[in-house]
């Protein structure tokens, strides 16, 4: 048995995308935990830029099963139009991607609920409808996607709970009700189409690890951005940490042996929250240039800032991290001086722990060590011992600082520009 687990290290948008599409080659299964078409994971892949939303990266490789785990909500129009557009490139999806009965389903009213609460809370969402199809969940009203292969089941359901919603806009928001007959027919015609995705995803995956396959759990998102341990309120609804891909696939936590934390070289953060390495001056403006910082599913500019190792070493602890993927190093060549934050300054002292409230992480303020940068461009290097010593001196330093070896190094946005170390 072979069990690899992907996780974001930071913010989201790490370059989680590429990491999964090149270990996907040589998987038998890639299987997603958590999340929903809030994800954006993009791809190259012979000058073919794929930007999956909903379907777990590895559906690249043509032999890989691919899962979405109970934990993850799915919204079934933006899901099989993303198999649409797979397919109409050439992807085949059939008998090889599959979505656990037990996942809940985002419908029309959860998307228009997240926009009038994104009016209201600013916490930077995307209005996918994904916070309140989590909020359905935990409340127990929510649909499953095993409540689509009962078409009477599901017509009632979907007629009884827009109703409910309908007045929550109206009265609440004071927003024009939805049609609810348009949505209990266009959800009748959707759950036709996905019954053939519906499985139970655990049961596969019990099976698939008796039978020594290797396997890939793809985390979305980042570790800062979790209900639990992110930096709360500005997070998703989901447990993006490698502990999520337990109860979000419905495997047991001693399958977890290997954890990939997935980081930039740098850090970048969409919506709003604190950020200590945050630089607001040009060379924030700079970096977002360099590497096109933009969010592949909002649009959205990120925020940009200098490596955070604070919050790197508490990425490390919370999920168990093995091993680092280090990406977008290329995006520093030609800055002649690079700063690592080593601590917090906090009105009681210098720490070198990440706070777990708000309010104190608001106050840090990033301590950092300089390390001499590199002018060379390094997108062409494929070897480790061929990058130029500041920027191998740069990786090294991240290894102690850490406490953690890196394992991969992306130097470009394709495949075969990624240094293996260990």
């Amino acid at each position: 048995m072979s069990v690899m687990t992907i996780v974001g290290a930071q913010w989201g948008d790490e370059g989680k995308g590429k990491i999964v599409d090149l270990l996907a080659g040589r998987m038998d299964v890639v299987a997603r935990w958590g999340g929903g078409p809030n994800a954006g994971h993009t791809v190259v892949v012979d000058e073919e830029k794929y930007i999956l939303h909903h379907i777990p990266s590895g559906i690249l490789n043509p032999t890989a099963l691919c899962l979405l785990g109970a934990g993850v909500v799915v919204d079934p129009e933006k899901f099989l139009s993303e198999v649409d557009g797979l397919e109409q490139r050439g992807i085949r999806v059939d008998n090889r991607l599959f979505v656990d009965g037990r996942a809940h389903v985002i419908l029309p009213y959860h998307r228009r609920l997240d926009e009038c609460q994104e009016r209201t809370s600013a916490i930077g969402t995307t209005g996918r409808g994904i916070g309140p199809a989590y909020t359905d969940k935990a409340t127990r009203n929510g649909i499953r996607m095993s409540d689509m292969l009962y078409p009477k089941h599901l017509q009632e359901r979907v007629r009884s709970e827009t109703e409910q919603r309908n007045l929550l806009l109206e009265k609440l928001y004071n927003e024009s009700p939805l049609d609810i007959d348009y949505i209990v027919k266009s959800t009748q015609l959707l759950a036709e189409r996905m019954k053939p995705y519906i499985i139970d995803v655990s049961l596969l995956l019990e099976k698939q690890i008796a039978g020594d396959k290797k396997i890939l759990f793809e985390g979305a998102q980042g570790t800062l951005l979790d209900i639990n341990f992110g930096t709360y309120p500005f997070v998703t609804s989901s447990e993006p940490i490698a502990g999520g891909a337990s109860t979000g696939l419905g495997v047991g936590p001693r399958h977890l042996q290997k954890v990939l934390g997935i980081a930039k070289a740098y850090v970048t953060r969409v919506g709003n929250g604190p950020f200590p390495t945050e630089l607001k001056d040009e060379m924030g403006i700079e970096l977002r240039k360099r590497g096109a910082e933009f969010g592949s599913t909002t649009g959205r500019a990120r925020r940009c800032g200098w490596w955070d190792n604070v919050l790197a070493r508490y990425s490390a602890r919370v999920n168990g991290i093995t091993s680092w993927a280090i990406t977008k190093l290329d995006v520093l060549s030609g800055i002649n001086q690079i700063p690592i934050c080593t601590g917090y300054e906090t009105p009681n002292g210098v720490i070198d722990y990440f706070p777990m409230d708000l309010f104190t992480l608001e106050r840090c303020k990033p301590v950092y060590e300089n390390l001499p940068g590199w002018k060379e461009d390094i997108s062409h290097v494929t070897n480790f011992s061929r990058l130029p010593i500041e920027a191998r001196r740069y990786v090294e330093r991240i290894e102690r600082l850490t406490g953690v070896p890196v394992e991969y190094i992306s130097v470009g946005e394709k495949r075969e520009q990624t240094i293996k170390l260990v």
